[in-house]
């Protein structure tokens, strides 16, 4: 893959996640506060805003920043093994 199909792919998905996450808190059924926040960690790649808003997220609540950061490690895993990238430890 291309780093800008990366890219398109990257911000298509944190979009999304972003779109569901303001649907979902205003549906019952999503969960939107989660969506919120995995769309800005798709984002925060690509953004400057979206990281320093991820910044000031886990500042305000530690708990969070740490779940996020452990979700975000697994996401980049997983992207890694997805497109053959090796493994950098």
């Amino acid at each position: 893959m291309t780093s800008l199909t990366k890219r398109i792919l990257t911000l298509i998905a944190g979009w999304i996640f972003i779109l569901l996450g303001i649907v979902g808190l205003f549906l019952p059924v999503l969960q939107g506060v989660l969506f919120l926040l995995v769309g800005l960690i798709i984002l925060s790649s690509e953004y400057v805003w979206a990281h320093n808003l991820l910044n000031k997220i886990r500042n305000r609540f530690p708990k969070l920043g740490r779940t996020a950061d452990r979700a975000t490690e697994k996401a980049t895993a997983w992207l890694r093994r997805i497109s053959g990238e090796p493994k950098t430890d």
